[in-house]
C-alpha cells in the first residue's frame, strides 16, 4: 500500500494505491474531498491479430449510492449509462490514446467508478488521474505521466477546479489535460471568451499539472511494476517492403484526384490489384495492403503539406472550403437550414416545444430540467457507407453536446423566449469537421425557427502537421487530412469570443504557442464563416412558425397559486379543457400557458391573472350576480371573488324586493366602495 496526496484548489487530493482490487493489472483509489473513485485497468495479454489499432475501453460509470441515491423505476438499479458517463468516458479516453506506444494492439479496459460524490465537483479530471496512475503502476508499457485540471474565469480571477455553482457564474469552463512539457488536449466552453483568455487558462493549468505528475511519478518509483514489451506491428518489416514494391508507382497517382469518392475508388482498385499479385503470401493480405497503402499515403501527404505547403485538394493553408447556407427548407418544421462546406454538410431543423417537453435530467448531482437540446446523426450514406442503423453511438452523443455548448451562450432566457428548443443536425455528407458544420447548421435554424439568438455562431477545425521542430497548420481539415495529421482543434464562437473549443492530438503533446497560433487561426476563419451566414440571415425571423406552439409566461403570487388551481385542481382543469391550452405553474408561482391556438392563449392567461387580481376600493367592475337574499346581491366581480351589493345599494330609487331590480345570472356594473378586515367586499351599482 501506497498514497500521496497535495492541495489542489481548495481541496486535498489523494491518490492511494495497494488497499483494493488488487487482481487489476493496476488501480488506485482517487478521492478529493467527499469524492472518492476507484479506477482499473485489466489488459489481454493475447493480441487480436487482424487487429490494427489501440482496442482501448474506458468506462466511467456513477453509482447512485455515491450521492446517498436510490435508483427510480421497476428494477431499482443503475441501467445503460447517462450522457454525462458517455461524455466523461471520452474525455478520459482520449488524451490516454496518443501516449500509448504506437505499435501496441492489446485490448485494454479501463473502468472508473464513482463511489462518494460531493454533488458539487465534476469527476472528470480525476478520473483521468486516477487512470494515468493505475497505467503507470501496472506492467502496460504507458510510460508518460498524465494529469489534467478544470480552470475557471470569473470577475477577472482564474479559479482551478471550480464547482458546479462557480461554473455556472463564470465565464469559461476549461478541462485542460498534459504531460510535464505540453499540453495533450483541451475540452471546455466559454462565455465569448477572447483567444489570449484561453491561453492564460492553459498557464494558468500547466503548473498544477505538473505537481499532479509529480505524485503520479512519486507512486509508480514506489509500487510500479516492470514494463512488459507488448508491442507488434500489423505488418511485420518485410511483408511491408514486399507489399510496397506491388504497388509501385501507381500508388503515387492517388493524390492526382482532388475529390474524396475518386480517391476512394482509387484506392479500391489499387488494392484488389495488388491483392491478386500477393494472393498467396497471406490470409488477410488484403487488409494488410490497405495498412501499408494507408501508411504510404500519410507520408505523402504529410511530406507535401511540410515541404510543398500543398494540401490534398489543392487550397491553401488557410483557405476555407466553398460555403453555401440555405434556409427554410421544410415546409413543416419550425425552423430549417442547410450549412454545407466543401463536402461537408449538415441539414439542422429545429423544433420548439412547451415546457412539458424540456428533457428531465436525473443525475447524480440533483435533478433538473433541460430546455435547450442539440442532437447529432451521422448516417452511414453521409460517408457512402453501408452500416446498420443502431442506437446512438458515444461519437454522436460527444459531437452532439459540443455544438449544443458552442449554442448555448447566446440562447434567449426562459422569460423572454418561454420555449423548449430542439435541434437536430443530420450529417448529409462528411469529408472533415461535422461537428462545427452543425454549429453553424444550427445557429442558421434557431434564426429560421424566429429563436431570438444574440448572434450567429460558426466554428471551425484547425489541423496540424508536426515533424520535429517543422508544423504547418491547416484551417478546415478534411477528413484525409484528420486522418493523417496530428491534430484537430474544433473552435466555435461569435464574432466577440469563443463559445466552445475541443483540441485532440495524435501526437504526444503540443507546446503553448502553437496553440495560441491555432486559436488565431480559427478566429479569422470563424469570421469569415460568419459573414456567409449573415448574408443568407443576419437575425432572427420577426415571427415563430405558425405550426410552432404559442408560448406565454407570467408570474402569479405564491399566495394565489392555491386559488388558481382551486379545490382539487377544479379551476385549472377547467381553463385547460374549455380552451384547450396546457398550463404549468411551478412552486414559486411561474405559469407557463402553451397552445396552437393564440386567442385561446390569451385567453387562458387574462383568466388566470383576473383569478390573482385582488378587488380595489373605487374600482369599477362588470359581475355577474351569482345568489340573491332578501337584504341584497352577491355579484362575482372577478373569478372566485364576490361582493355584496346590499339592497339600498341597488338602486336610487326604494327597492322593496331584491328580485325587482336583478335575477341570478344578471350581469351589472358595480364598484367598490369598501373590503373590511376580513376581506368582505361591499358593492354599489351604477346605472
Amino acid at each position: 500500500m501506497y498514497s500521496a496526496e497535495l492541495t489542489l484548489g481548495d481541496k486535498q487530493l489523494r491518490i492511494e494505491t495497494g488497499h483494493v482490487a488488487k487482481q487489476a493489472a493496476g488501480s488506485c483509489m482517487v478521492s478529493c474531498g467527499e469524492i472518492v473513485l476507484l479506477v482499473s485497468v485489466t489488459y489481454k495479454r493475447e493480441i487480436n491479430e487482424s487487429v490494427d489499432f489501440l482496442p482501448l475501453t474506458v468506462d466511467y460509470r456513477e453509482l447512485l449510492f455515491a450521492a446517498g441515491k436510490i435508483p427510480g423505476g421497476f428494477f431499482k438499479r443503475e441501467g445503460r449509462p447517462s450522457e454525462n458517463e458517455i461524455l466523461t468516458s471520452r474525455l478520459i479516453d482520449r488524451p490516454l490514446r496518443t501516449l500509448f506506444p504506437e505499435h501496441f494492439r492489446n485490448e485494454v479496459q479501463i473502468i472508473i467508478h464513482l463511489l462518494s460524490s460531493d454533488t458539487e465537483h465534476e469527476t472528470d479530471t480525476l478520473g483521468l488521474i486516477g487512470a494515468s496512475t493505475a497505467l503507470l503502476i501496472s506492467e502496460i508499457p504507458f510510460t508518460t505521466p498524465l494529469a489534467a485540471v478544470k480552470v475557471g474565469l470569473k470577475n477577472g480571477s482564474y479559479i482551478i477546479n471550480p464547482g458546479i455553482s462557480q461554473q455556472d457564474s463564470g465565464t469559461l469552463n476549461l478541462v485542460i489535460a498534459g504531460t510535464k512539457d505540453n499540453i495533450v488536449m483541451i475540452e471546455g466552453c466559454a462565455n465569448e471568451c477572447s483567444e489570449q483568455e484561453v491561453v492564460e487558462a492553459i498557464k494558468c493549468a500547466q503548473p498544477e499539472i505538473r505537481r499532479i505528475i509529480e505524485i503520479e511519478e512519486q507512486i509508480q518509483e514506489k509500487v510500479g511494476n516492470e514494463k512488459i514489451d507488448m508491442t507488434n506491428p500489423f505488418v511485420d518489416e518485410a511483408l511491408f517492403n514486399e507489399i510496397r514494391q506491388a504497388l509501385g508507382n501507381d500508388i503515387d497517382q492517388v493524390y492526382a484526384f482532388q475529390e474524396k469518392k475518386a480517391r476512394q475508388q482509387a484506392i479500391y482498385q489499387l488494392v484488389k490489384t495488388t491483392a491478386e499479385k500477393l494472393q498467396d503470401r497471406d490470409e488477410e493480405i488484403e487488409k494488410k495492403i490497405q495498412r501499408v497503402v494507408d501508411d504510404v499515403l500519410g507520408k505523402k501527404m504529410r511530406q507535401r503539406v511540410l515541404e510543398e505547403q500543398k494540401r490534398i485538394d489543392g487550397r491553401a493553408l488557410t483557405e476555407i472550403r466553398p460555403i453555401s447556407c440555405e434556409i427554410g427548407l421544410l415546409p413543416r418544421p419550425h425552423g430549417s437550414a442547410i450549412f454545407t462546406r466543401g463536402q461537408t454538410q449538415s441539414l439542422a431543423v429545429t423544433t420548439l416545444g412547451t415546457a412539458s417537453d424540456a428533457q428531465r435530467i436525473d443525475a447524480i448531482y440533483g435533478e433538473g430540467f433541460k430546455s435547450f437540446m442539440l442532437h447529432y446523426n451521422f448516417p452511414p450514406f453521409s460517408v457512402g457507407e453501408v452500416r446498420p442503423l443502431r442506437g446512438v453511438g458515444r461519437r454522436e452523443i460527444g459531437h452532439g453536446a459540443l455544438a449544443e455548448r458552442a449554442i448555448r451562450p447566446v440562447l434567449p432566457g426562459d422569460e423572454t423566449f418561454p420555449y423548449t428548443i430542439r435541434v437536430v443536425s443530420n450529417i448529409l455528407e462528411s469529408n472533415g469537421s461535422s461537428s462545427m458544420a452543425t454549429v453553424c447548421g444550427a445557429s442558421l435554424s434557431l434564426m429560421d425557427a424566429g429563436v431570438p439568438i444574440k448572434t450567429a455562431v460558426a466554428g471551425i477545425s484547425i489541423g496540424l502537421v508536426k515533424e520535429e521542430n517543422r508544423y504547418v497548420l491547416l484551417t478546415d481539415i478534411l477528413g484525409d487530412e484528420d486522418h493523417y495529421g496530428d491534430m484537430d482543434f474544433k473552435v466555435a464562437g461569435t464574432k466577440d469570443g469563443i463559445t466552445v473549443i475541443q483540441l485532440d492530438l495524435k501526437i504526444r503533446g503540443l507546446a503553448l504557442d502553437i496553440i495560441a497560433q491555432a486559436l488565431t487561426q480559427a478566429k479569422q476563419a470563424r469570421l469569415e464563416i460568419m459573414k456567409m451566414m449573415n448574408s443568407t440571415i443576419m437575425t432572427a425571423r420577426s415571427e415563430i412558425s405558425k405550426y410552432a406552439p404559442k408560448n406565454i409566461v407570467f408570474s402569479v403570487p405564491k399566495a394565489k397559486i392555491g386559488e388558481v388551481i382551486g379545490p382539487g385542481g377544479k379551476t385549472i382543469r377547467k381553463i385547460i379543457a374549455d380552451l384547450e391550452v396546457t398550463i404549468d405553474i411551478d412552486d414559486d408561482g411561474k405559469v407557463t400557458i402553451s397552445g396552437v391556438d393564440a386567442h385561446k392563449v390569451d385567453q387562458a392567461r387574462d383568466i388566470v391573472q383576473s383569478i390573482v387580481q385582488d378587488a380595489e376600493v373605487g374600482k369599477t367592475y362588470t359581475g355577474k350576480v351569482k345568489r340573491i337574499m332578501d337584504f341584497g346581491a352577491f355579484v362575482e366581480i372577478l373569478p372566485g371573488k364576490e361582493g355584496l351589493v346590499h339592497i339600498s345599494k341597488l338602486s336610487k330609487q326604494r327597492v322593496n324586493k331584491v328580485q325587482d331590480v336583478v335575477s341570478v345570472g344578471d350581469e351589472i356594473i358595480v364598484k367598490v366602495l369598501k373590503i373590511d378586515e376580513q376581506g368582505r367586499i361591499n358593492l354599489i351599482r351604477k346605472e
